[in-house]
């Protein structure tokens, strides 16, 4: 039983080296390859019409001039080796690079699109920075005229302070000013007063004394 597993593990090991040393062949341009059972055209054919650009993988080569392949649909023969390409054919390849190059076009115009979009954002945002920086001026201008009546409103505080000090002063001044007018006024009357009191009493004085100073009249003895 051990001498069986061990065989199946080496046979396992051979085909992965075998599989991992495997590579691939290209039919030639040959529109009818038969694959034989055996290394020569007196083997039997066990396919038919293999047709060209077919990739097949190569098994082994002999020195007749034969090629072990494997086919894509899983038969194992031998096929002339003159038929084998270890390119793809012309038609093939022409037909891959006729697929890259259409890719390579889609791709063009997809990095197109892409470049004009881009463009399209770097002017959107080559307008919006300048409108931003036209409004950032604006703002500026707005600010410093904002500073200016800031300033202005300060000094016309400041003035205003002032002025309701000088005429808070004056207003004082003019308290003081009715107070002595005020004062003048009732010193005026007394005066007047006491004039015309003068003057009544000197009327009365001089009633008095005029009389006394008139000459009486002598008695006429002889009358």
């Amino acid at each position: 039983m051990t001498l069986f597993r061990l065989a199946i593990s080496v046979l396992f090991i051979l085909s992965s080296i075998a599989t991992a040393q495997a590579k691939t062949a290209w039919v030639d341009d040959q529109l009818y390859l038969p694959v034989r059972s055996g290394a020569g055209s007196q083997f039997r054919i066990i396919e038919n019409a293999v047709p060209s650009g077919t990739a097949l993988e190569v098994i082994e080569t002999s020195d007749s001039g034969y090629t072990r392949v494997r086919t894509p649909k899983g038969n194992d023969g031998w096929v002339s080796s003159q038929y084998l390409s270890d390119t793809p054919i012309a038609a093939d390849r022409l037909k891959t690079v006729s697929r890259q190059l259409e890719q390579a076009q889609t791709e063009l115009s997809s990095l197109k699109a892409q470049l004009n979009e881009v463009s399209s954002e770097r002017d959107s945002l080559s307008n919006a920075e300048s409108s931003l920086s036209a409004r950032s001026e604006e703002l500026q201008q707005e600010l410093r005229r904002i500073k200016n009546i800031a300033s202005d409103s300060i000094n016309l505080k400041r003035r205003n302070d002032e002025l309701l000090g000088e005429n808070q002063k004056l207003r004082n001044d003019l308290e003081v000013l009715t107070a002595e007018n005020e004062r003048l006024e009732a010193s005026k009357e007394s005066d007047f007063m006491l004039v015309g009191a003068g003057l009544v009493l000197g009327g009365v004085l001089l009633a008095l004394v005029i009389p006394m100073l008139k000459p009486s009249r002598k008695t006429d003895n002889w009358a």
